[in-house]
């Protein structure tokens, strides 16, 4: 496995999957490497769920970090076509932390979650020692629907179009650039630009949307490896050759020259609040309408077709299997100290 990241395919193949403890007829989808939800049947209903950690940059501010925590445990049930519904939430927090922060947080949670319909329902704070920012803790979300209606990441099939939303590495830009703006020698009009990105890593109003507009056939939201490892694991979950247009790719302001300046590959990076949306030819149009009227930048870049594996102009894409933007993160950090 990877020294930071995710684990891999090999390692979660060879020591999770064979040790998921006891074996029950209810669990309709299970642990699967690049699929971010598991479904439970409950009396022929389908409950949906998924769990992350929770991540708090101070940086941010405490309402911007709290809103961005919360978007990104609740985006894994989103993007299979179900609306969260509850949320169970674990704080571990720093003895620094103080009363008003946490509040603060706290506040933009309950705020968020009752924009969204989501109830909390249960969880655990304390502060302890040795615990740091950012990972401050864990929370599962649920969705209840029907099992028909889930759409899967591993779901696409020959002859869908492929949308993308936002675009590589919104987020791991839009982060670094805010964290530590002292640290890139940038032109401010840049710096700028590369910060407005934090205000498209939240995808929990566009998944439902899409699922709601035509007939999506799969969603995977782009978080850690970015885009090649979104499509790769979509392509490899389906079994099919996903075929892309380099060009069609959106890069949104301030992306590009701030991946440049640290050396990161922008389509190796994580982006939350990116989607890529293997839609049914006839039902494109619609998805990419109903996510334009959001104001959520939008576009076709591919397509799917019979074979296997991702190739870009022609030329196959790999799984980057380790995120640059944490390496640039470490290394920004170590210069602030």
């Amino acid at each position: 496995m990877p020294d930071l990241g995710k684990i891999d395919r090999p390692f979660f193949e060879r020591h999770v999957a064979p040790n998921l403890g006891a074996d029950r007829a209810d669990v309709r989808l299970g642990p699967t490497h690049g699929v971010d939800f598991g479904v439970v049947d409950v009396g022929g209903r389908a409950l949906v769920t998924a769990t992350d950690p929770l991540s708090i940059l101070p940086d941010l501010g405490y309402e911007r970090a709290a809103r961005f925590a919360l978007d990104v445990v609740l985006a894994d049930v989103a993007v299979s076509g179900v609306s969260p519904t509850h949320l169970s939430i674990c704080f571990t927090l720093p003895a620094s932390m103080t009363d008003e922060a946490f509040a603060t947080v706290w506040e933009e949670i309950h705020a968020e979650c009752v924009d969204l319909g989501v109830s909390v329902v249960t969880g655990h704070t304390a502060r302890y020692d040795d615990v740091s920012f950012p990972w401050v803790g864990a929370a599962t979300a649920v969705g209840v629907g029907d099992h028909d209606a889930i759409v899967r990441p591993d779901g696409a099939r020959p002859g869908d179009r492929l949308l993308l939303t936002s675009g590589p590495a919104a987020e791991a830009v839009g982060l670094l650039s805010t964290c530590f703006p002292d640290q890139l020698d940038l032109p401010a009009e840049t710096l700028d630009a590369a910060q407005d990105r934090l205000e498209e890593v939240y995808s929990v109003r566009d998944a439902l949307t899409a699922a709601a507009a035509g007939p999506v056939r799969a969603v995977h939201d782009v978080t850690e490896g970015g885009l090649a490892a979104a499509l790769t694991e979509m392509a490899d979950g389906a079994n099919a050759r996903f075929a892309i247009d380099r060009e069609a790719v959106p890069m949104r302001p301030g992306v590009a020259p701030v991946c440049d300046h640290l050396g990161i590959d922008p389509w190796a990076a994580t982006s939350c609040g990116a989607l890529v949306i293997a839609v049914e030819p006839d039902g494109a149009d619609a998805v990419r309408t109903a996510l334009a009227d959001r104001g959520t930048p939008v576009a076709v870049i591919g397509r799917v077709e019979s074979g296997s594996g991702v190739v870009v102009d022609g030329e196959r894409l790999e799984h980057p299997r380790v995120d640059p933007s944490w390496d640039a993160y470490a290394r920004l950090a170590e210069r602030s100290d």
